[in-house]
């Protein structure tokens, strides 16, 4: 019995021809029998790729014999290559699209001007020392935080990273700029870029999460900071930490719009004009009245397709 695995990773690095690397990475994954989403920018990579767990370590070892990507630490996750639908690998302007690509200054270090780093034990040294002067910034989509947060975290009000530069612009967290601000995200990528896009705009004092929220929760837990389900980028949709609901110390975030605990989101039924993904209970999606997102005119709609049945 094969057992897979998902490898989760980024390296910001700079890439004189992402074409080539491409193809590289493309013919890698197709020769390994890997699935799943990479993105190659002249920033550097950023993939999730899931597989048989042998074809997944010989990936690791090939892909650091790449120069700028030596030293790449890869996250390890449960799936395989059955959670994704296909391979897909392409170069983009940006391997995180915030829309600022000319903004953004990569070396061989990494990002250039970026927040500092703090390991997990560290952000809960940084609480336990500045109280409630720290202020945690989801650096996510406003969505994601609904199964999941850290404690009192800002959620920006927005729905792709697209937003994030107008949000930070618009003077709503100016408050924020003398305190102590930790950025976190999935893995960490989106906070590298976020943290610096951050500092050119003011704020003084900007930290992020190694490895981001999956670090944090793999060291804690539920009995650090973290409070909630993970929202992840493919089948599963969610995954917790430590015993997982379970857990005595898990804290329940995520609500059906019937009130019901979910963490489970699900396409609105309003195919048409509609087809937000909304946190929806298993028996308010197993009726067709009832599977919508909550608006009204969505509601509508789930009615009639109900009463033609």
């Amino acid at each position: 019995m094969t057992v897979g695995k998902i490898l989760l990773y980024y390296k910001f690095t700079p890439i004189a021809d992402p074409k080539a690397v491409m193809l590289w990475q493309r013919e890698l994954c197709e020769l390994l029998g890997l699935k799943g989403r990479i993105l190659i920018s002249e920033h550097g990579i950023n993939g999730t790729v899931g597989g048989d767990i042998d074809a997944c370590k010989a990936y690791i070892k090939r892909f650091r014999e790449y120069p700028g990507f030596k030293g790449t630490e890869f996250k390890w996750s449960d799936g395989g290559a059955e959670d994704f639908p296909r391979l897909s690998v392409k170069v983009r302007d940006e391997i995180v699209a915030f829309g600022a690509p000319g903004e953004l200054k990569v070396d061989n270090n990494g990002v250039m001007g970026g927040g500092v780093h703090l390991k997990p034990e560290q952000v809960n040294e940084l609480v336990a020392e500045r109280g409630d002067e720290v202020v945690f910034f989801d650096g996510r989509n406003a969505m994601e935080a609904q199964i999941g947060k850290f404690k009192n975290a800002v959620v920006p009000d927005v729905r792709t990273t697209h937003d994030f530069i107008a949000e930070l612009e618009s003077g709503k967290y100016d408050w924020m700029k003398d305190k102590p601000v930790v950025s976190y995200c999935t893995g960490g990528i989106r906070c590298e870029i976020l943290s610096a896009l951050m500092k050119n705009r003011g704020f003084k004092e900007v930290y992020q999460i190694d490895g981001g929220i999956v670090r944090y929760g793999e060291k804690f837990g539920n009995d650090g900071l973290w409070e909630g389900s993970l929202y992840v980028f493919d089948k599963r949709m969610h995954v917790e930490f430590g015993a997982g609901t379970e857990d005595p110390g898990f804290i329940q975030l995520g609500h059906c719009k019937c009130g019901k605990p979910t963490n489970k989101f699900e396409h609105c039924i309003n195919e048409d004009n509609c087809r937000d993904l909304v946190l929806m209970c298993p028996e308010c999606y197993e009726h067709i009245e009832t599977r919508h997102c909550g608006k009204p005119e969505c509601a509508e709609v789930a009615a009639k397709l109900a009463a033609t049945l």
